[in-house]
């Protein structure tokens, strides 16, 4: 029978083991992932579960082998690893650990939500810290998400950051997706919670109505009540209840009713 760690030693706390860190890792090349595939081999609690050699061939490891943690390459071929990221938008959410071997990237991803940011050639002691943060995340979807969602803000290389938000993170059920902007209809808040509206469904929001307005484009967005903020390009007809109020319908047949103050801007926007 084994022995329990705290009989055994009574100054250390027994705590239960974590299950592996699954990793991914992705590089065009092929001496690269060697190399970090053999440093990541040298640490415990870490298992190399594939390899991939461009953003296409990762995104299809992920969805197939749902890693915990992904060592993402920058620059590669056929799609890069801020393209690939802009195909995360379902299921579970891997930690991203951005790796390169030019450091102009570094502050942009650290400033968009990198967990971590690796220069090549990789040490031993950076490559172990890196992987004890992403250990803390585990178990957390939603910064998982939200990690994505804020690294996808940064675009290709060459971009200028984007302040707007480039993906909304929604919560349905246990899992977390990054919904476009463009498929979300309104923001609805009922007290603390917010609700995502889509033509589909219904997702809880990470940001509070406040959040979302100031980071989405005023062009698309506006407030039509302190508990309302709509996809002006969702709006299929707007139609006057008293002096003081309006109703608008959305192409999904929900209705909000706004002040005139309020009215008065959605028309601005839709040159009505």
């Amino acid at each position: 029978m084994p022995v329990n760690a705290s009989l055994a030693d009574p100054d250390r706390p027994y705590t239960a083991a974590l299950p592996l860190l699954r990793v991914l890792v992705v590089d065009d090349e092929p001496i690269a992932r060697k190399v970090l595939r053999q440093e990541l081999d040298c640490l415990t609690g870490v298992e190399v579960v594939g390899e991939a050699d461009n953003g296409k061939a990762a995104f299809e490891q992920i969805s197939a082998l749902n890693p915990d943690l992904v060592f993402l390459d920058i620059q590669m071929p056929m799609m890069g690893g801020f393209e690939l990221l802009n195909h995360l938008t379902s299921g579970p959410m891997p930690a991203i650990i951005m790796v390169t071997a030019f450091d102009e990237h570094a502050i942009r991803a650290f400033e968009a939500g990198a967990i971590d940011y690796l220069l090549k050639p990789v040490s031993q002691p950076r490559l172990q810290q890196a992987v004890e943060r992403a250990n803390r995340l585990r178990g957390n979807p939603r910064a998982l998400a939200e990690n994505i969602a804020t690294l996808q803000q940064i675009g290709p290389v060459g971009s200028s950051p984007d302040s707007r938000l480039r993906k909304i993170v929604g919560k349905a059920g246990e899992e977390y997706f990054l919904l476009s902007p463009e498929e979300v209809l309104a923001f609805q808040a009922s007290g603390d919670i917010v609700w995502i509206i889509t033509a589909k469904k219904r997702y809880l929001a990470t940001q509070n109505l406040k959040t979302l307005e100031e980071r989405l484009s005023a062009d698309s967005f506006r407030r039509v009540h302190r508990n309302a903020l709509v996809n002006v390009n969702q709006i299929r007809k707007m139609s006057i209840l008293t002096s003081q109020r309006w109703l608008i319908t959305l192409s999904n047949g929900q209705e909000f009713i706004v002040s005139k103050r309020q009215a008065r801007n959605v028309r601005d926007v839709l040159h009505w």
